[in-house]
């Protein structure tokens, strides 16, 4: 018997304002400053998240650390792109496809995480097993993950900065679940759902 499953997507139209450097609250706008200056623009994510002042700084600094850790960007975009995938963040997954093979990550891996497969490269595929376990049983990994992790070459003490990594996607990829901001013509190529 051939089961047959149909599927309906639903688009809601999202109510939040995506403001601009010119829009955004006084507060926000220093930290889309800085992102514009990153990314040389505001990504519409940052424009939806300038609509809180304390969301938005609060992005910020958690970024700030965790492009100021111990990891390579090439294993940041792993970390964030999993997380995207495995919180089903539709926008953030498209940003982070971008971002990861601007950084150098082969085509190979990054379809592997959007598959939800793991990267060939032994410790982009530590850093991806980790990160979606987290995610997934909600900080309750075992010794066996940490062990996993720590065998790939990474030092015990990373698995708190993988935390890190984590704590900033969440902000991202339940505002981009939230807001649903409108995808970017530069990241359309990179689309994806869940």
């Amino acid at each position: 018997m051939v089961s047959i499953h149909c599927y309906i997507q639903i688009n809601i139209m999202s109510t939040f304002p995506v403001f601009t450097l010119d829009s955004a609250p006084e507060e926000s706008k220093p930290a889309l400053n800085g992102l514009a200056q990153a990314f040389g623009m505001v990504p519409n994510i940052a424009g939806a998240m300038a609509g809180s002042p304390k969301l938005i700084n609060g992005l910020v600094g958690v970024f700030q650390q965790v492009h100021g850790g111990s990891f390579t960007e090439a294993q940041i975009q792993t970390l964030l792109l999993t997380n995207a995938v495995t919180n089903g963040a539709t926008w953030a997954v498209a940003f982070h496809s971008f971002l990861a093979l601007k950084e150098g990550l082969n085509e190979a891996d990054v379809n592997a995480i959007r598959e939800r497969r793991l990267p060939q490269d032994s410790k982009l595929a530590a850093l991806s097993r980790l990160a979606r376990a987290l995610i997934e049983r909600r900080g309750q990994v075992g010794e066996h993950d940490i062990a996993s992790f720590t065998a790939a070459g990474f030092e015990q003490a990373l698995v708190l900065e993988v935390i890190l990594v984590v704590a900033a996607s969440t902000m991202t990829n339940y505002t981009a679940s939230v807001a649903r901001p409108p995808l970017e013509d530069l990241f359309q190529p990179y689309f994806w759902q869940a």
